[in-house]
This record gives structure tokens, C-alpha cells and sequence, in this order.
């Protein structure tokens, strides 16, 4: 026989349950706030949506509904043909 008990194999340490990351629903800015256009020269606005590397965010990382996250992504794309934002981030060393 072992020392420890068969019963508790699975339990995690300390006896409680781990916590699951619930995030709250986020709301779409652009359908919530109707003033605000997806314009692919409004640089400021669509730097939010593109992170360091020069990759755009996803959605669950910005909350924006599908239709809006399609029209964002084509700015993005504008923006970079005309050389409004970078194709990539910051040089790599």
C-alpha cells in the first residue's frame, strides 16, 4: 500500500477549485456610439487595433462586433497601402 490515499489524486493543492477567467461582455464601441466612422485615415483610431507587431487585434482582444472588425481590417490594410501605418512594428534587432 502507498502512503498516500487514492481519493484525492486529482485534487488540486490546497483543497479548493481553481478559478476559471470569465471576461465580461464587451460591447461594441462603433455600435454603440454611432458618431465614430472607420476611416483608413483616422491613423489614431486604428493604431488602437493593430498591436506592436503591425498585426490587428482580434476581436475578443478588442470587442468590436464581426461587421465592424471587417470594416476595421480593411482600413488597416488601406493604411498601410498608402503608407499611413506600418506593415510591421518596431525594427527587429
Amino acid at each position: 500500500m502507498s502512503d498516500r490515499d487514492d481519493d484525492d489524486r486529482g485534487a488540486p493543492s490546497g483543497g479548493g477549485r481553481e478559478r476559471r477567467y470569465y471576461s465580461r461582455p464587451r460591447t461594441c464601441q462603433f455600435c454603440s456610439d454611432h458618431e465614430i466612422k472607420i476611416y483608413y485615415r483616422n491613423t489614431q483610431l486604428l493604431s488602437s487595433f493593430v498591436n506592436r507587431e503591425g498585426k490587428i487585434r482580434p476581436r475578443r482582444q478588442t470587442g468590436t462586433c464581426a461587421k465592424h472588425q471587417r470594416a476595421i481590417a480593411v482600413a488597416v490594410k488601406r493604411a498601410r497601402h498608402m503608407a499611413l501605418l506600418q506593415f510591421a512594428g518596431e525594427a527587429l534587432n
